[in-house]
Order: C-alpha cells, then structure tokens, then sequence
C-alpha cells in the first residue's frame, strides 16, 4: 500500500489553477493504485506558524528535553509531525501558486519547518547530505504570466527553489507540471489548465 502526501498552499481555494490540477494528479495516482492513502495537508486552510524563537532553541541551539518550555516542545513537535509526514510518504504532491515570483509564504513555513539538521539532513565531512530519498515528487505549479521561457525566464523564482529545497533534503526524483499565462485571460487559462491536465494524465500514466 502506497502513501501519498498532498500539499496545497494557494489562498484562492476551490478557484486555484494549481489545487485543481494537484487533485487531478492525485485522483489518477490513486486510481492506478486503489489502496493508496492520501494525506492532506491544506496549508492555505490550516496555515503553519513561521518558526520562531522556540523552535529555534531546539532545533539550532539543541536546548535539551528536559529544559524544554511548554512552547518549545509543542514547536518541535509539530516540525517532527511534518517530517514526518514526508519520511512516511511515497510519494509526495505540491501545489504552488507563484505569488510574487516565488512562493507562497504558507509553502515557504512548510519548508522551514522541514528542512532541519539530523531530521531530512545531515552536515558532514563531504557537506550536506539529504536523509529524504527514494520518493517521487510532482510539483504542480500555476503561474499568471510565462516563466519556462522568454524574458520573465530570470524572474522565476518558484521552480528553481523548489527544486533546490527539494534536492537539499535528498527529493532529487522531480516531475513539474506547470500552468502557465493563467492571467492572461479566461481562454489562456483554460488552454493553460488543459495542457497541464493533459501532462498529469500523461505522467502518471507512465507512473503506473
């Protein structure tokens, strides 16, 4: 029985292009494979706290368990609960909406929350190394304008550190579906929503 993790992080709910897609892919993952388990985690619904002080003394300065305050054990507890959630996955789907060239905040939180020394990587005499590996990660992506190429190419900042943070912690296995030019107009939508539908059937199709 395969796992699947489903991160959604744009704030425009039921009308956002990238959670649209996502389910899509995640309704043909699990299609292909019926006794597949699906996690949600709804970022834009259920936001995450940015890390703060507390889950730094834990998590950087190593304040030990039983010097813990209250509030430094429920930060470390729920960044071990997202950790969690991503060593027990097979298989990991984002949604992310471009927003300002990067990332949405709620998504960036996940990541900071995520990526933490001796959890999903290790510092050592060869440099980082990711603890995260052997998963398939889809990153589904909406974007108003068109990024993959032309002009606004060296503005993109969604992708390459999606990629980045990914990779860092091991997740080198990355298929990105994107939808692009979402803003310029209801007909660029739908032709953009339908190529990026039309790669989701083709990429898990090829998957099962």
């Amino acid at each position: 029985m395969s796992r699947i993790l489903f991160v959604t992080s744009s704030p425009r709910g039921a009308a956002s292009h990238s959670t649209k897609i996502a389910e899509a892919l995640v309704d043909r993952l699990t299609a292909t494979d019926p006794a597949a388990t699906v996690v949600r985690r709804d970022l834009a619904a259920d936001p995450l706290p940015h890390i703060g002080e507390d889950f730094v003394a834990v998590a950087v300065l190593g304040v030990a368990p039983e010097a813990r305050s209250p509030a430094q054990h429920a930060a470390f507890a729920l960044s071990d609960t997202l950790v969690q959630e991503v060593l027990a996955a097979d298989t990991i789907v984002i949604a992310s909406a471009m927003i300002n060239f990067g990332l949405a905040s709620t998504l960036k939180s996940w990541f900071d929350h995520l990526l933490r020394a001796g959890a999903t990587f290790s510092y050592g005499a060869d440099g980082v190394k990711g603890l995260v590996t052997g998963k398939k990660v889809y990153v589904v992506e909406a974007r108003g304008g068109i990024y993959s190429e032309g002009p606004a190419k060296a503005y993109d900042f969604q992708e390459p550190y999606l990629r980045h943070l990914l990779g860092f912690i091991g997740l080198t296995d990355v298929e990105v579906i994107a939808a692009e030019g979402v803003a310029y107009g209801p007909e660029a939508a739908e032709k953009a929503v339908s190529g990026a539908l039309a790669k989701a059937s083709a990429v898990t199709a090829q998957a099962a």
